[in-house]
């Protein structure tokens, strides 16, 4: 027995969300793994999926169109309407001259022609069993089945495309989750060399009050500066907290369950410039691909509109049986065809068509606008991402700099030739340079990710290991 692909890989995945307690505490959860769990656990994304097999629906229904339909039906009646019990007599291939009356007639009886025949008037109920096999087939629909088609199959193409949108939607923002809990865990670094700082400080301002150098309020000071660092190691604890479990929310798990994270994660430029990316995005982005198909769309309801306006031409067959027992005594068959033409109705259809004209239209005004956002969202994104490239760097330089100076200060200030003020001015510009590296490599992951959003190419595979 045969399985299919995606069913193995949604067995897999619901395995893996199953067994997810003794898997997260066996190994680290890397960042491919993460977008997995995403995908898998989240509602958006199924209920694209939903939609992507409704649109599958809508296209086999239009291609059915195109074939005969064949009905079956079978049915038992009992009569004594004077019509219908004759018609179903001769249906019966059981008519004879007595049910015309001609017992009752007599040529030689004046007013013979005026005598209304009991039996033709006033038969006696009829049986009839009755079985119909009947084919039926569009010859000519004036386009509305061709409409309906490309209708469909629009609409499927569309379906896909937002299924992609959405998986790279997901994709950033596991991203963002993910790189969120590192970036906090850098703060948090960076309060915990700013602790170490204060402490170190606390310390050797201590032994200088001791030795009578410095004064009290120098002490008192130094203290105070260890409290405040103190606090901002507990906002840093706190924000870490936070982007975990922001991590568990977009991962679709409880806030509780057991989390390790693998090696953090970047994200590459991607060669090239604005302007010749921007071709190749309009025909990948698969918003852009998705209202795209919907205009398409769009244009096979104009055309199932349209078809209003044209006569209809179909066939039929059909064959019957008739019994007056359960049973299929007489056979018949008839075939033919027919021509419809809608030649007058009040400008319905021509309306109905100036409709889907107009809703054509109001999407091809928007996907001149989603094309317009595009090309400044991907504008934007490089230029944000080349500034944070640059400020990397400049970020880097910026904490060797103030390394040294603060290194320098202290030095003064243990030779009682700077203040406490410059010391700890010093180590804040320290602390400042450390957490703007932070952002500024945050940013960067961030903003290629975005730009790689914009491409339509952001997927799990890349986002590597720093």
């Amino acid at each position: 027995m045969k399985v299919s692909a995606s069913r193995r890989t949604t067995g897999a995945l619901l395995a893996l969300a199953l067994a997810w307690p003794a898997w997260a505490q066996a190994r680290p959860l890397d960042f491919a793994q993460a977008v997995e769990i995403a995908l898998h656990q989240n509602p958006d994304l199924r209920s694209v999926q939903a939609q992507i097999a409704q649109a599958r629906a809508g296209v086999a229904q239009a291609r059915g169109a195109r074939l005969p339909r064949v009905s079956v039906s079978v049915g038992a009646t009992r009569t004594n309407d004077a019509l219908n019990a004759f018609g179903l007599k001769l249906a019966q291939r059981g008519a004879t001259f007595n049910d015309f009356g001609a017992g009752q007639f007599n040529p030689a009886q004046p007013g013979v022609l005026d005598i209304a025949p009991t039996n033709l008037n006033h038969p006696a109920a009829v049986n009839d069993f009755s079985s119909r096999l009947e084919a039926q087939l569009p010859l000519y629909t004036g386009g509305k089945l061709d409409g309906y088609m490309r209708q469909a199959h629009s609409m499927l193409l569309a379906a896909q495309a937002g299924d992609r949108a959405a998986r790279q939607a997901i994709v950033d923002h596991v991203l963002q989750a993910y790189d969120g809990v590192y970036t906090a865990r850098a703060w948090r670094d960076v309060a915990a060399k700013a602790l170490v700082a204060a402490q170190s400080q606390l310390k050797m301002v201590d032994n200088l009050y001791r030795q009578g150098v410095v004064l009290k309020s120098d002490l008192l000071a130094a203290q105070v500066n260890l409290e405040n660092v103190q606090v901002q190691q507990d906002q840093a604890a706190d924000m870490e907290a936070q982007a975990m479990d922001g991590l568990h929310v977009v991962l679709g798990l409880p806030l509780a369950e057991p989390l390790e994270l693998g090696a953090p994660v970047s994200v590459a430029m991607p060669a090239g410039t604005p302007a010749a990316w921007l071709d190749a995005a309009e025909q990948d982005n698969p918003r852009l691909v998705a209202l795209r198909e919907q205009v398409a769309a769009a244009g096979g309801q104009i055309e199932v509109a349209r078809a209003d306006l044209y006569p209809q031409i179909g066939a039929m067959a059909r064959f019957e049986t008739h019994d007056p027992n359960a049973g299929f005594a007489a056979h018949s068959y008839t075939v033919g065809a027919q021509l419809t033409w809608n030649v007058f109705d009040g400008g319905v259809a021509r309306h109905a068509v100036d409709q889907a004209a107009a809703a054509r239209d109001a999407l091809q005004l928007k996907l001149q606008s989603a094309r317009d956002q595009l090309a400044m969202g991907i504008e934007d994104a490089y230029r944000k991402a080349r500034l944070a490239n640059g400020q990397i760097k400049g970020r880097e330089l910026a904490v060797q700099q103030a390394a040294e100076a603060e290194r320098i200060v202290a030095r003064r200030y243990a030779d009682g030739v700077g203040t406490l003020l410059e010391l700890q001015g010093a180590q804040a510009m320290l602390d400042k340079a450390r957490a703007d590296l932070v952002l500024a490599r945050s940013t960067a992951t961030t903003q290629r990710a975005a730009l790689l959003l914009a491409l339509g190419r952001l997927t799990a595979s890349a986002a590597q290991p720093r």
